[in-house]
């Protein structure tokens, strides 16, 4: 459940009154479905609840262009959803809808069964349907690119899967498959009737072809590579039972390539995706759906032991042009495979061997555990063993008894008599393997790490910067890299891919692709340029204003560096000052009071102080904004000032670094102005097409944006929660601002708890509320208008959630208009966003100046709406900035649930449009903005999250609480935003 406690005040007074020059759009009676394109009759209101309208059919009248229908412009203000919301009660007779709006919103009996409405959608993923593509774009200038996805030839097979189960069971996928590998090697000419099966590392096996039996048993005898300290090798017995469980449909996988069926046989997809790498597992050391190796290039040191090995990504994926094997190149952080003495050097940066490990040394320890590591002190005997730990004690305290008469003998005398092993370093705490019960000693010095271990904690900032130069590659390099890793893996020669009958391309698709026309942005009359057209992606801001420049007149500024003297601080608050005043701004030169210099430990009484003075100094009147120096490296200062402001104090920040203070760049200093302008409450720039009208199935009617993204803890963190954030547009028909909201829900929960939600209270009875609520009233306080359309822009999800998060997520916006007043559906399109995939786009020709970027990179606004993209659903890839470094990602955008019937041109144009409209520079970028503010918000709320543990082990105070306290999921509430702070765009 939701966390996040509402203030009264946003349930008690929305009142949506419909646009004054249309009727009211809920009051015309319904026409009766016919092709979905009308909304689905009416039952009476007596019927029963578990009666659903059936979903409109899928044969939508589209007509090609830049918009939706022509037909919709006109009628689109009047008509209901067509999958409208059934509301128990009647609406009472003389009743207007703000009069019933508002006995809902207070809790009368009518909004008592807010929660019970039975929502005109699907209840299961069975039901739905993603929106089909209503056609393919013609906007742009056309052209051709390439595309990392190869051409995958479709078995003429039968594929048959066997359920394989291992006795005594086997929690190690790597041990797994070496049972089975054992078991391949005895048996194929024989049992398996030459079958060369592959494997998923778990229960599943898959042929082409039957095998001689339907059920069979074997018994396989394995060397245990890991076993004990001495003695020879052990051998384990296990029994492995496969039994025939199904055959894969080929000709369902057919029909759906070639668009005859909706629903994708993800059976029979994960069969060739897992016999594609099969090989590959074998070859390289595999982690999710990559493969690494130190062979596919060298590898590159990233500094405290560890090192990046590259590798690549390998998928099967359906798309238009038939099965297609998607191949990008990656790169990961793996343990150096070093001596241990040696990576315990380089991870506490100093030499160990001359000084026993001091406290603060033994916190980095924790680096060991988990780390399987190989002795080195008996010759060709490479025993394996995970680390559990350090000892606390150094090597030369340690004993242990020898015997049942608890004789003592000392590690140092051990393995000098055992083995004839002296230990050099005896100061060293030793390495603990094997559980606490029966746990073993072994000196640092005799032991080296395995290699090709994936390192999975966190990386600090210079092994990211490491890493990130190593992935960093120029689109030429990286196409040749990927179609050198073609060729080397040989697919024709695979023997699995042979037995399967699965024939690979080694040539790159090649994609129709459109280069779409960047949007004139509209600046402030008074600037000597009114107007500007961006050149491939960029521009700036000379002889420009801002279209909406803010006031600032109440400002302070903190300094939190060491460095910065206050005459510096002074001189750079006046350039910004200045800057700010050139962009567009009024900017009061002086600040309230005199620049305080503070300690970064002191952050919070540093923040009080200045709030304090500068409200004794304006009695009463509020501070508007608070600029603040950092240093550069200032660990969690950053986070606890924005806190403090955002939660505590309900100021607006603007923090600057060190470097920027010294080296007074005007570039940095207009970007600077940028971020303010927004963060007070003004616009930077709009579309000249959004303030002409001109936008399709946004001008028309009151149309409001949104964009929600949840981010989760980083890996190892098992607690944690995660943050959710939505956002939506402020302003119609600009649709340039945007307010945000932020709640904590339970780890790694995808679905937004908090849209939508209501709760008991003892004197208005049910309460509705939520960010989707809050977030259309505030759209009605500050346009005077009723959004009569809803875009929603969500990102992070992965494919293998969309129904989940379509059904869950569009229900609770469903049932957030419906608290608002009886029948308010207003249309919705939703869209998720997706960056975290493997596609990439290279020019055709990349000597060709005039078809690339200054990156080598395609050109912005490139779109692809075809050949690689899903045989049926509305999706498609758009590059929508200009590369600076590296191979250019472009955004995948699906579109899952349609009822304002873009064109394929329509959402694709708006879609890039939007993306020159981001607050922060004056450069396209490479989301959607709603989706990248969400981010940018959800990013800012972990800041405010209070640590459960302190790092010397304690509790904090914050983790006492009781679970009253924490909310109904039991995940603690983020520290709710101060109201003048949620208005404004604050994680800008």
């Amino acid at each position: 459940m939701p966390v996040r406690q509402m203030k009264e005040s946003s349930e008690q007074h929305l009142v949506i009154k419909p646009q004054i020059h249309s009727m009211n759009p809920f009051q015309k009676t319904p026409k009766t479905a016919q092709n979905g394109k009308g909304p689905p009759r009416q039952e009476p209101h007596n019927t029963t609840a578990e009666q659903h309208p059936s979903p409109p059919s899928r044969n939508r009248g589209r007509r090609r262009g830049r918009g939706g229908r022509k037909s919709d412009q006109g009628d689109s203000v009047m008509r209901p959803t067509s999958r409208p919301c059934t509301i128990a009660h009647k609406p009472v007779a003389g009743h207007s809808v703000e009069t019933l709006s508002t006995e809902i919103s207070s809790g009368s009996s009518d909004g008592g069964h807010v929660c019970e409405m039975e929502m005109a959608f699907p209840s299961s993923s069975k039901a739905l349907r993603f929106a089909p593509r209503p056609g393919y774009g013609q906007v742009g200038t056309k052209c051709i690119v390439k595309a990392n996805h190869f051409f995958a030839e479709l078995p003429d097979k039968d594929l048959n899967q066997y359920d394989v189960t291992i006795i005594p069971e086997v929690v190690s996928k790597s041990m797994s498959r070496a049972i089975m590998a054992e078991l391949v090697k005895l048996y194929r000419e024989s049992d398996l009737g030459m079958r060369l099966p592959a494997y998923d590392g778990r229960k599943s096996l898959y042929t082409a072809g039957e095998l001689p039996f339907a059920a069979k048993e074997f018994n396989i005898k394995l060397a245990d590579e890991d076993d004990g300290i001495s003695g020879p090798k052990r051998e384990r017995e296990y029994k492995v039972v496969i039994k025939f469980v199904a055959r894969a449909d080929l000709h369902h996988l057919g029909q759906f390539l070639a668009g005859k069926r909706a629903d994708a046989p993800q059976e029979a997809l994960q069969i060739l995706d897992i016999v594609l790498r099969e090989l590959s597992t074998k070859r390289y050391c595999p982690v999710g759906r990559s493969f690494f190796s130190p062979d596919i290039r060298r590898p590159q040191r990233l500094g405290e032991g560890l090192e990046s090995w590259c590798g690549f990504y390998q998928s099967i994926r359906p798309t238009q042009m038939g099965l297609s094997l998607n191949i990008d190149m990656s790169s990961a952080a793996f343990i150096e495979p070093l001596p241990v003495v040696e990576f315990a050097a380089q991870l506490l940066g100093k030499d160990v061997l001359s000084r026993p490990l001091s406290d603060s040394d033994r916190v980095k320890k924790k680096a060991l555990r988990g780390v399987k590591v190989e002795v080195t002190h008996r010759g060709n005997v490479r025993r394996k063993y995970r680390v559990s730990g350090l000892t606390s004690q150094p090597t030369r305290e340690l004993v242990f008894p020898v015997d049942d008469k608890s004789t003592m003998k000392s590690v140092v005398e051990y393995f000098q008599e055992m083995y004839g092993f002296t230990i050099q370093h005896s100061h060293l705490p030793c390495l603990q393997v094997g559980n606490q019960k029966k746990a073993n000693y072994l000196p640092m010095e005799a032991c080296k790490i395995v290699e090709g271990q994936r390192y999975t904690k966190r990386l600090n900032e210079r092994q990211i910067t490491a890493l990130l130069k190593v992935t960093c590659q120029r689109p030429r390099d990286r196409e040749n890299d990927i179609l050198q890793t073609v060729q080397h893996n040989a697919y024709d020669q695979d023997a699995y891919a042979k037995e399967f009958g699965i024939k690979i391309s080694e040539k790159l698709a090649s994609v129709e692709a459109r280069i779409l026309p960047a949007p004139w942005l509209k600046y402030h009359d008074t600037g000597k340029e009114k107007d500007c057209l961006p050149q491939v992606g960029q521009w700036n801001m000379m002889n420009k204003k801002m279209i909406n420049g803010s006031t600032v007149n109440r400002w302070a500024c903190i300094n939190f560096s060491r460095s910065v003297q206050e005459s510096v601080a002074r001189g750079f608050c006046n350039e910004l000052a200045q800057m700010c005043q050139i962009s567009g701004m009024e900017f009061n030169t002086e600040p309230v009071i005199p620049i305080y210099t503070a300690k970064p430990e002191q952050v919070e009484k540093a923040l009080k102080h200045v709030y304090h003075a500068s409200m004794n100094k304006l009695k009463g009147k509020e501070l508007e904004l608070l600029l603040a120096i950092l240093p550069d490296s200032n660990g969690s200062l950053y986070g606890d000032l924005k806190r403090i402001c955002e939660t505590d104090l309900g100021l607006i920040s603007q923090c600057c670094l060190t470097k920027h203070v010294f080296k007074i760049n005007k570039q940095y200093l207009a970007n600077v102005a940028l971020k303010i302008n927004v963060k007070m409450g003004g616009r930077n720039t709009v579309l000249l097409d959004a303030i002409s009208w001109k936008i399709p199935l946004v001008s028309d009617i009151p149309t409001i944006i949104f964009g929600a993204d949840v981010t989760h803890p980083e890996n190892g963190e098992d607690s944690s929660p995660s943050i959710a954030a939505v956002v939506a547009s402020q302003d119609w028909p600009e649709v340039t601002k945007y307010a945000g909201l932020v709640c904590a829900q339970a780890h790694r929960q995808e679905l937004i708890q908090d849209l939508y939600k209501t709760w008991h209270d003892p004197v208005r009875g049910t309460v509705s509320g939520g960010m989707i609520r809050d977030l259309l009233i505030s759209f009605r306080k500050a346009t005077g208008q009723k959004p009569l359309r809803i875009i929603f822009y969500r990102d992070g999800v992965s494919e293998g959630q969309f129904y989940q998060v379509l059904l869950y997520e569009l229900d609770a916006i469903r049932k957030a208009c419906a608290s608002l007043e009886p029948n308010y559906q207003p249309p919705v399109t939703f869209v998720v966003v997706q960056k975290r995939h493997h596609t990439r786009l290279f020019a055709n020709n990349h000597k060709d100046r005039s078809s690339t970027d200054k990156s080598g990179n395609i050109l912005p606004g490139t779109v692809v709406d075809s050949k690689i993209c899903h045989p049926t659903e509305f999706d498609f890839y758009l590059c929508s900035h200009a590369g600076i470094q590296g191979t250019s990602r472009p955004a995948h955008y699906h579109v899952l649930w349609d009822e304002n019937n873009f064109t394929a041109d329509g959402i694709q144009s708006l879609t890039n449009n939007l993306c020159y409209t981001y607050a922060r520079c004056t450069r396209s970028v490479s989301v959607v903005p709603p989706a990248y503010y969400a981010h940018l918000a959800a990013f800012r709320a972990r800041f405010y999250m209070e640590p459960d543990v302190q790092d010397n082990g304690g509790v904090c105070q914050a983790s006492a609480r009781t679970t009253r306290e924490m909310g109904e999921s039991g995940v603690r509430p983020l520290p709710a935003l101060k109201e003048n702070v949620k208005r404004v765009m604050f994680y800008c």
